[in-house]
């Protein structure tokens, strides 16, 4: 695994949304251009809230009936699943997803309870294609991007948690980097963190060109040879 970023460096990812993380991805490294985001469509029930970046916390789990297992090992797992949730290196960020195959979301983990209880465990966010509930009573400033919104937790139940996972088509191992926003979720390889970033200040250069001709009077087609020029000069 390679270095951690610093603080500030996630600070700064989290500054851009996801689609801009994609974009510089596409140019720091072009062969993740259709690797390492979600395939298929997730719902931000919080629409409003600000990208996050974290690290992956990979858990599996199933509502349609119950998981044979006694009460008291149930109880032992869900423990060591939180103590996984809060160990190093944070923030962390729950990559969750529900193994009931066609009826996955036929019950939430996720709710009033669990989103207050993660965010005290140093944990932002989840991403799940399980379901959630409980929208009005999530812990403030907790993200979530979710498969569905439901309103029971059915018999759901953690199947195992620290291996890999695919939610939505995303291929998530434990302690991956990933940036997340409304518009989806991303995996951030470690060793690209810092040309990313400079990578991504220079889409935002060259984007402003185009956006500020828009905006000025007059504009028309046959300014955009110019304008793309001048977006070619900047690195």
């Amino acid at each position: 695994m390679s270095e951690i970023p610093t603080r500030d460096e996630l600070a700064a990812l989290a500054r851009f949304d996801t689609p801009t993380i994609c974009n510089a991805l596409e140019l720091v490294m072009p062969e993740r251009r259709a690797l390492g985001f979600n395939r298929r469509p997730l719902i931000a029930p919080l629409p409003v809230a600000a990208p996050v970046v974290g690290f992956a916390r990979t858990v599996m789990i199933r509502s349609r009936e119950p998981y044979p297992r006694g009460r008291a090992e149930a109880r032992e797992k869900r423990l060591r699943y939180y103590e996984y949730i809060a160990q190093a290196p944070l923030p962390s960020l729950c990559v969750m997803q529900d193994v009931d195959g066609a009826d996955a979301g036929f019950g939430c983990f996720w709710g009033e309870v669990q989103s207050n209880l993660h965010k005290a465990l140093g944990c932002v966010g989840v991403v799940t294609d399980g379901a959630v509930r409980d929208i009005d009573a999530w812990a403030a400033g907790f993200f979530v991007l979710a498969g569905s919104v439901m309103p029971s937790h059915a018999h759901v139940d953690i199947v195992d948690f620290g291996h890999t996972v695919s939610v939505a088509g995303m291929i998530v191992s434990s302690d991956d980097l990933v940036h997340a926003d409304r518009h989806g979720a991303v995996v951030v390889p470690r060793a690209a963190v810092a040309r990313l970033l400079e990578s991504a200040m220079t889409l935002a250069r060259r984007e402003k060109v185009v956006l500020d001709a828009c905006a000025a009077p007059g504009f028309k087609a046959a300014d955009l040879r110019a304008i793309f020029a001048r977006m070619d000069e900047i690195h």
